[in-house]
């Protein structure tokens, strides 16, 4: 696949790179996007098979989706972006911070590092998640209209799913009912990803777990001895997807995260050096801005 992935681009100010887990599209980011568009220029994607982004015609491994999301930077013409990524998402946002392609990193529970029995659990999980959103596609519409039945939709994802939106339920459709090549990337991208090379990683990286997160609790600290420098923030009443159970405490801190990249090149040193994630944000206003480029939904 060469052409870029579906996206929608909207704010101002430094890119701001959103990359969704797989059982989702771009719409899981719906209740931080309001607060990063009057920070930053936002990109938020849907990753290869989701949403409205075609899938891939090579074998979907976390490289090969790590190329389809650089080719979209291109033909953005951004060289390098903040990044949010949950999930998957947050796994591709670390290879994009190995490759050189992150100013800064913040990622909410990476795939990667878990150990194989909990593969299996997770592999499992995931393969009935997909079933049943298959079979239930048609009741999910009319489901994401009340609090009750985002309840039923998003318990496995969210600590408070009863305080989502529908968009949100809307994106679990797109991503374990509608998505394509949806076996072939939980094989390749998940189950039988291993991650490597994360030592030469030198922008700020923030490691966040919700402590409500019963689908991936273990795998997101250990990336702390491997990336150097990062940091870990563990998330209270939050769980595997915590965009809409914390969007604040999200949104404060890319902030905090994307200004330490800024003032360590600011002092010549090191993105990976600036290591301070405890300081109280400096705020420079609110920015706002159009869309520049608008994916139709």
């Amino acid at each position: 696949m060469t052409a870029p992935l579906s996206l929608t681009r909207s704010g101002s100010g430094e890119p701001l790179l959103l990359l969704h887990g797989w059982g989702s599209s771009q719409r899981d980011f719906t209740a931080v996007v309001p607060a990063l568009v009057e920070r930053f220029d936002v990109i938020n994607v849907d990753l290869p098979g989701a949403g409205r982004s075609r899938h891939l015609d090579e074998r979907p491994t976390v490289a090969a989706i790590t190329d389809a999301v650089e080719r979209t930077l291109d033909a953005e013409g951004v060289e390098r972006a903040h990044v949010l990524g949950n999930s998957l998402g947050a796994r591709v946002a670390i290879e994009l911070a190995r490759r050189g392609r992150a100013l800064s990193v913040v990622s909410i529970a990476p795939s990667g590092l878990n150990i194989w029995p909990e593969r299996v659990f997770q592999g499992t999980g995931m393969a009935i998640a997909r079933l049943v959103g298959r079979t239930a596609a048609p009741l999910i519409g009319p489901l994401s209209r009340s609090a009750i039945g985002r309840t039923a939709l998003l318990l496995p994802l969210k600590a408070r799913p009863w305080a989502t939106r529908p968009e949100e339920a809307i994106g679990a459709r797109e991503g374990f009912a509608d998505s394509r090549d949806w076996w072939r990337t939980l094989l390749w991208a998940q189950l039988l990803d291993v991650p490597r090379g994360l030592g030469h990683i030198d922008c700020p990286v923030l490691l966040v777990q919700g402590t409500a997160d019963w689908i991936a609790m273990g795998q997101t600290v250990r990336y702390l001895p491997l990336i150097p420098r990062s940091r870990f923030r563990p998330l209270l009443a939050a769980g595997h997807a915590p965009q809409s159970d914390r969007p604040g405490t999200i949104v404060q801190l890319v902030e905090r995260t994307a200004r330490l990249a800024r003032e360590a090149d600011a002092a010549g040193t090191t993105r990976a050096e600036a290591t301070d994630l405890t300081a109280t944000p400096r705020r420079s206003g609110r920015r706002t801005g159009t869309a520049r480029s608008t994916s139709p939904r």
